[in-house]
C-alpha cells in the first residue's frame, strides 16, 4: 500500500468558465494511489479519483458522513454545511429517506412526464413568440425543474426570486463568511418553516403535507428535520437540473454529430441522458467528503480512521479502465453504469425526476429548434460547487 509525505495540492481542480475537466484528474487517475489535497477551507483530504476507488469510498459502511460533523472537514467556503440528511449516515439517514422516497419512485415520478411534456412546449411556444437571442436558463432550463418541485412540494412559485438567492448562497464556494453563510441558511429556514404552518393551517394534496403528517401524528423526524428536509428537497429539486439543460446544449453543440445523431434518431433521448450525465462533469470539485470508521485500502493507499476521503465523480466518470474511450461523447453506450447521481446511501433521492425532466427539456428543445445555436456570450455562474451558464443566449 502506498501513502504520500507531499504537501497536499490545492484543490479544486477545474475552472468555474467552462465544462472542461482539468487535466490533473487524467494525472491523478494514472498516478498509483490516492491523492493528497487540501481545499480552501478544512483539514487535507485524500482525493478518489478512479471509478472503482469512487465506488468504494460512496458505497462502503465503513465511510462516513456524519463523521463529518465532528471534524474541519474540507470544503469551499468558510461556512459549513452541517445539518440535514446529507450528513447523516444510517439509521438516522434511513428514517428520514424513507419518508420521502415514496415521492420519487420511477413509478410515481413518470406519472408527471405529461405534465412536464407539456410545461416544456408551452415555455418553447414563449420563447419562439418572444424571437431570438433568447436567454435559455431564465427562459427555459431554470423555469422547468422550479415549476416541477414547487408543485411536487408545495412552494409557491411567484416566490422563486428569493427562493433562487438562497439556494445560490447555499450552493457558494464563494469567500461568504460562515456568519453569511449561517445567516443565509436561516432565512431559508424562516421562509420554510412559514410555509409549514401554512400547510399546517391548510393542508393540501402535497410532499410538504405528507411530511408535516409524519411530524405531528408518527413522529419520525423533528421539526428541524423537517425544516430541513424541505429546505434540501428545495435547493436540490431545482438546482442541479436547471445547471445540467444548457450543460448539455452546451456539450451538444460542440459535437454536432451527436445533435445530428440525436434529431436523426429521437427515440435516442434516453440513452443521451445518461451518457451526457457520464461526460459532463458538473462539480468544480468533488464535495461532501467520506471519513473512513476505520483504516480502510483504498486504491492501494491506506486511509486511516478518522481521515476524510473526498470523490471527484466527474473523473471517475471519465476512467477508461470502467468506460470504452471514456473521453468521447457517445450517445449509444449501453451499460451506462456512470456515478453522475452518486452511489450507495446517498444516491440521489431526486434521480427519477432529474432523468425525466432531463429527457424532456433536451428532447423538445432540439427537436423543435434544428438550427439551435449560440447567440452570445455566456456568462458562467462564478464560485458556486456547480458549473454552468448563468446566462446562455441562443438563436435558432
Amino acid at each position: 500500500m502506498t501513502a504520500t509525505d507531499h504537501a497536499p495540492l490545492a484543490y479544486p481542480f477545474n475552472s468555474g468558465q467552462d465544462l472542461d475537466l482539468s487535466e490533473a484528474y487524467e494525472r491523478a487517475r494514472d498516478t498509483p494511489g490516492l491523492l493528497r489535497v487540501r481545499m480552501p477551507y478544512g483539514e487535507p483530504a485524500w482525493l478518489a479519483t478512479r471509478y472503482a476507488d469512487a465506488r468504494l469510498v460512496l458505497g462502503d459502511q465503513r465511510f462516513s458522513r456524519a463523521l463529518s460533523l465532528d471534524h474541519d472537514e474540507p470544503r469551499a467556503s468558510e461556512g459549513r454545511r452541517d445539518s440535514g440528511i446529507l450528513s447523516m449516515d444510517p439509521p438516522d439517514h434511513t428514517r428520514l429517506r424513507s419518508l420521502v422516497a415514496k415521492a420519487f419512485t420511477v413509478r410515481q415520478v413518470e406519472k408527471l412526464r405529461p405534465q412536464v411534456r407539456e410545461l416544456t412546449a408551452s415555455l418553447l411556444d414563449a420563447m419562439e413568440a418572444a424571437g431570438p437571442p433568447v436567454d435559455l436558463v431564465d427562459r427555459y432550463a431554470l423555469p422547468i425543474p422550479v415549476a416541477v418541485i414547487c408543485r411536487l412540494l408545495g412552494v409557491p412559485e411567484q416566490d422563486r426570486p428569493q427562493f433562487r438567492v438562497w439556494s445560490d448562497a447555499a450552493l457558494s464556494s464563494s469567500s461568504l463568511t460562515a456568519a453569511e453563510f449561517d445567516r443565509n441558511r436561516e432565512e431559508l429556514r424562516a421562509y420554510m418553516a412559514e410555509l409549514i404552518a401554512a400547510h399546517r393551517a391548510d393542508p393540501q394534496d402535497d410532499l410538504m403535507t405528507a411530511l408535516i403528517e409524519a411530524r405531528d401524528h408518527g413522529d419520525r423526524l423533528s421539526e428541524l428535520e423537517l425544516v430541513d428536509l424541505c429546505v434540501g428537497i428545495l435547493v436540490a429539486g431545482h438546482e442541479t437540473t436547471a445547471t445540467q439543460i444548457p450543460n448539455f446544449v452546451l456539450t451538444l453543440l460542440d459535437h454536432p454529430q451527436a445533435l445530428a445523431q440525436l434529431r436523426a434518431d429521437p427515440s435516442l433521448i434516453t440513452q443521451a441522458i445518461e451518457e451526457l450525465l457520464r461526460f459532463v462533469p458538473l462539480g468544480s470539485g468533488a464535495g461532501q467528503a467520506r471519513y473512513a470508521k476505520e483504516d480502510v485500502e483504498v486504491g492501494g493507499t491506506l486511509v486511516r480512521a478518522g481521515e476524510p476521503v473526498l470523490v471527484a465523480i466527474g473523473a471517475a466518470n471519465r476512467d477508461a479502465l470502467r468506460f470504452t474511450e471514456a473521453g468521447a461523447l457517445d450517445l449509444t453506450r449501453g451499460g451506462n453504469a456512470h456515478l453522475g447521481f452518486g452511489h450507495g446511501v446517498h444516491h440521489c433521492l431526486g434521480a427519477p425526476l432529474a432523468r425525466l425532466e432531463l429527457q424532456e427539456a433536451i428532447g423538445a428543445l432540439v427537436t423543435r429548434f434544428p438550427g439551435l445555436r449560440l447567440a452570445g456570450d455566456i456568462t458562467w455562474k462564478t464560485e458556486m460547487l456547480v458549473r454552468g451558464p448563468r446566462v446562455m443566449p441562443v438563436g435558432w
